[in-house]
């Protein structure tokens, strides 16, 4: 018992760790490293490796892949790379705490568009009021932002739709697939990968890595920070992966909710404490007055969650077999990221 205990704060101290410091150390990596193509793709590349090495040693088990899947799953894979590449953009032009507040702002988006276009039926009091001031702390967030860019907002705005797309339509293509977590991570960070040169020379960065490469050699672009930089930002790409997955399964929903509440603020607490690349006060505030309508929003949903979940098994004579919705739900928070796979 003991034993696992340990495993279990374990698992739920890496996840803590990577989920805070992820976006931090994007941050860095786009600093020391300004070519965000060329980043995402050895980030898809890190983590299609990786998850396909730890398969041959029989740490992890996935779907293997095929042309008629890739097919299927292609549309998804398009929108998880278009959110990853506004999602390093605006990292390239802003700090975090932006990043922070327009992720924060999905719910809201999510909201509308479920009940304007999918006819579901419109938020409960609470989910309205946690809305409300979500809203409320990003509209003061944006107004006190002193290093306000047009630049950076157009890539905010760019992020949080192709988010939002992700979350109210790009599931149902997903979930119908069958495939299991790591199968997930396979297919959207291969193709991913496959995608990853198109953008790459529409953008006209190829240019600049072109550029670089001949006027320097290289150096410009393998100097040790920029190495240390896309490395960590690699590396911790994947194992957000393993340690989301792996604590999902070890702790109940509500527990991996709050370690991702609390995470949220620990990426605003280390952020300020690290660097100068910050909002001001008043900005911070208005980050947590947002993060605390996060916190309501969720207890919202979780409790209308648990509602129908209790209508389900009461009318329902043969419940779904509790493994399938243990996996249909990482799936659907695997879905939900904006940033590497993981909230």
């Amino acid at each position: 018992m003991a034993k696992q205990n340990y495993a279990t704060s374990s698992l739920v101290i890496g996840y803590a760790l990577c989920s805070s410091l992820l976006a931090i150390i994007n941050k860095y990596a786009v600093t020391k490293f300004n070519y965000p193509g060329l980043l995402t793709t050895l980030q898809y590349f890190t983590s299609a490796a990786g998850v396909w090495g730890l398969g041959k040693l029989g740490f992890l088990c996935h779907d293997s892949f095929n042309l008629e899947t890739a097919k299927k799953f292609a549309p998804a894979a398009v929108v998880f790379y278009l959110a990853i590449f506004t999602n390093t953009n605006l990292l390239v032009h802003a700090n975090v705490d932006t990043f922070i507040v327009f992720r924060s702002l999905t719910p809201l988006l999510v909201a509308i568009a479920d009940t304007t276009f999918r006819k579901q039926p419109c938020p409960s009091k609470l989910t309205f009021l946690s809305l409300v001031v979500i809203l409320g702390g990003a509209v003061g967030y944006v107004i006190t932002d002193s290093a306000f860019s047009l630049t950076a907002y157009s890539w905010a705005l760019a992020y949080l739709v192709t988010i939002t797309t992700e979350m109210v339509y790009i599931k149902h293509i997903v979930t119908s697939l069958g495939l299991n977590t790591w199968g997930y991570v396979l297919y959207n960070n291969l193709l991913s990968l496959m995608i990853s040169p198109i953008f790459w020379f529409l953008t006209g960065e190829h240019k600049s890595v072109f550029s670089a490469v001949e006027s320097r050699g290289g150096e410009s672009l393998f100097h040790l920070d920029a190495f240390v930089a896309v490395s960590l930002s690699c590396v911790f790409g994947l194992l957000i992966s393993f340690f989301g997955f792996a604590a999902r399964k070890a702790i109940s929903a509500t527990a991996f909710t709050v370690t991702g509440v609390v995470n949220k603020f620990l990426t605003v607490a280390i952020n300020v404490t690290i660097w100068d690349k910050h909002a001001s006060p008043f900005g911070l505030v208005s980050l947590l007055f947002t993060l605390a309508g996060g916190v309501l929003y969720q207890q919202s949903v979780s409790a209308k969650g648990n509602t129908a979940a209790t209508q389900h098994e009461r009318s329902s004579e043969q419940p779904k077999d509790d493994s399938d919705s243990a996996d249909d739900e990482e799936k659907q928070k695997l879905v939900s990221s904006g940033e590497r796979p993981s909230e």
